[in-house]
């Protein structure tokens, strides 16, 4: 299989891509496409066999479920199956962050498919503000599965090129829209009671969503209840080692070492290679760039990457949860 990369820089091009993104995901195969987070793998939600496709070319076991993206705000109430007195609190979320980087779970319809799921009771939604994305799910009319297109358990692609590097040969069309503004996947929540349950940090931040409601952190299960809550996660190839808060990065190290650090150069070092996640301190540029740092680290061989630990406010929980599972430790 050859796999295309059709950019959109033009007017023609966008046309041609998303004609293309069209007529691939209505015969049932998946697409990498741009979001406002990450490149997803998006394939046709409510067709069994499409989905079976993104677990295929990501080599993506079954139990972890999918985030099924909307085309318009009506299906919410096709997949979902929403309690009278959760109404006001689901209708809140919607007004406020769609389309935008937060994912729903709620009780889902009959009509998703237990490969979407992973046989849960729930399913997870959202809808992208992302136009190319908007634009190809609202001519597709359906929802669309879309979890990131890269391996299984490996580093979120944020361009086109990163999807290549993952999936070249597995999928026919790579659209390429550049790089993800947030550069970071959706935050998770499931609301419940006037509770807002967060299943993974991200964009939308806790001190957003405290406005809302009650806002608490899930508690861990062995089996994943949501996207993005397995341990390790994220990862690079090569082993990542996550230093505590204030901790210096060591002058010397044993092997070809480099470091991911926060904002600044330590004064004594011999990395192989050093990347900063943002040189002016800035959560929401390190959040963009954290994935796309990592994997140029990663492309260096180096025997391991050590990783300053950032303050957890903000984004920086986001940030931290990426980085734990980066090392193994989520």
């Amino acid at each position: 299989m050859k796999t295309q990369v059709a950019p959109v820089r033009t007017s023609a091009q966008r046309a041609d891509a998303i004609e293309a993104a069209v007529y691939l995901l209505t015969g049932g195969y998946p697409v990498a496409l741009p979001t406002e987070t990450v490149y997803g793998l998006a394939a046709w939600a409510l067709n069994r066999d499409s989905v079976m496709r993104i677990f295929q070319a990501k080599e993506r076991p079954k139990f972890d479920p999918l985030i099924v993206h909307l085309p318009r705000l009506d299906w919410l109430t096709n997949l979902c199956v929403i309690q009278d007195e959760e109404w006001e609190l689901v209708e809140k979320l919607v007004e406020k962050f769609w389309p935008g980087p937060l994912t729903l779970v709620l009780p889902r319809n009959k009509i998703v498919p237990d490969l979407v799921t992973a046989g849960l009771p729930t399913v997870a939604v959202r809808m992208s503000a992302q136009p190319v994305f908007k634009e190809i799910i609202e001519n597709f009319g359906q929802p669309l599965a879309a979890p990131s297109a890269n391996r299984f358990g490996r580093i979120s692609p944020t361009t086109a090129a990163h999807v290549q590097e993952e999936l070249d040969g597995r999928i026919h069309l790579i659209v390429d829209d550049g790089p993800c503004p947030f550069g970071m996947e959706s935050t998770i929540v499931k609301p419940s009671n006037g509770t807002l349950w967060v299943l993974r940090d991200g964009p939308v931040t806790r001190a957003q969503l405290a406005e809302f409601g009650d806002v608490q952190t899930q508690p861990r299960s062995n089996v994943p209840n949501s996207p993005g809550q397995l341990k390790s996660h994220y990862a690079p190839r090569t082993p990542v080692t996550l230093l505590p808060l204030d901790t210096m990065p060591p002058a010397s190290s044993q092997g070809r070492v480099g470091l991911l650090a926060w904002s600044s150069e330590p004064p004594q070092h011999n990395f192989v290679h050093i990347e900063m996640l943002s040189p002016s301190g800035n959560y929401q540029e390190a959040a963009s760039t954290l994935f796309a740092k990592l994997r140029i680290l990663d492309s260096f061989g180096l025997d391991r990457i050590i990783v300053e630990s950032v303050v957890e406010e903000g984004l920086g929980i986001a940030i931290m949860d990426r980085l734990r599972k980066a090392s193994g430790n989520g």
